[in-house]
């Protein structure tokens, strides 16, 4: 129905940054709020950021003024630019939308299925 696939994942070193994204495609009639999760080694998954339709944006406290999120709703994506990395951003970063359908019109919640960041020197 709907496919949420991440990407931009990879090895940084400390203080570096990356961009993540997530392209949404599918029977997708309409995106509300889109979010990004991450779930480090031998911890629960915890949300990192969100940001809903029109554009309100909520973040962990972890990451505040060092990540932001935005979206584009002209090709689905949202985007995760993430500054001033620390080794305990390290974890599977994963990508979350609330979306209404066109097959039934109901909304579902659908996960990609993450992309690893490594912060380490």
């Amino acid at each position: 129905q709907v496919q949420l696939v991440e990407s931009g994942g990879g090895l940084v070193q400390p203080g570096g940054s990356l961009r993540l994204s997530c392209a949404a495609s599918g029977s997708i009639f309409r995106i509300y709020r889109m979010g990004w999760y991450r779930r480090a080694p031998g911890k629960e998954r915890e949300l990192v950021a969100s940001i809903t339709d029109p554009d309100r944006t909520n973040y962990a406290d972890s990451v505040k003024d060092r990540f932001t999120i935005s979206r584009d709703d002209d090709t689905n994506n949202v985007y995760l630019q993430m500054y001033s990395l620390k080794p305990e951003d390290t974890a599977v970063y994963y990508c979350n939308a609330d979306v209404k359908i066109t097959i039934d019109y109901k909304t579902y919640t659908y996960w990609g299925r993450g992309t690893q960041v490594t912060i380490s020197s």
